[in-house]
């Protein structure tokens, strides 16, 4: 099983060290990180936390799931799998970047 927990419907204002007090209630707390805009900056309201074993990681996600943390009840699961990105469109067909029609310009 996997370690990883998504935690949901989080306060644009919390903080790692916050949800790393509030995981440690459950067990080993080994990362906690903020998923940001990569532009802004600002928090998106989710977050990744990783347990240090599998009790820890049932006992968080039975004690903390539906959880009230500031203003908001939050949620918490074992994290899916990230889906693959998609390739960026190269204008042919199994040649990544080249040779398209607004590829380089040929000699």
């Amino acid at each position: 099983m996997k370690k990883e927990l998504y935690v949901g419907n989080l306060s644009y204002d919390i903080t790692e060290d916050d949800l790393r007090r509030v995981f440690a209630v459950a067990g080993i707390v080994t990362s906690v990180h903020i998923i940001t805009d990569a532009e802004t900056g600002a928090s998106k309201g989710c977050a990744y936390v990783r347990m240090a074993g599998e009790d820890d990681l049932r006992e968080a996600i039975d004690s903390l799931d539906g959880a009230l943390l500031g203003d908001r009840l939050m949620s918490v699961s074992i994290a899916r799998p990230q889906k693959p990105k998609a390739q960026p469109f190269t204008g042919q067909r199994g040649k990544p970047g080249g040779g398209g029609r607004f590829g380089k310009e040929r000699k």
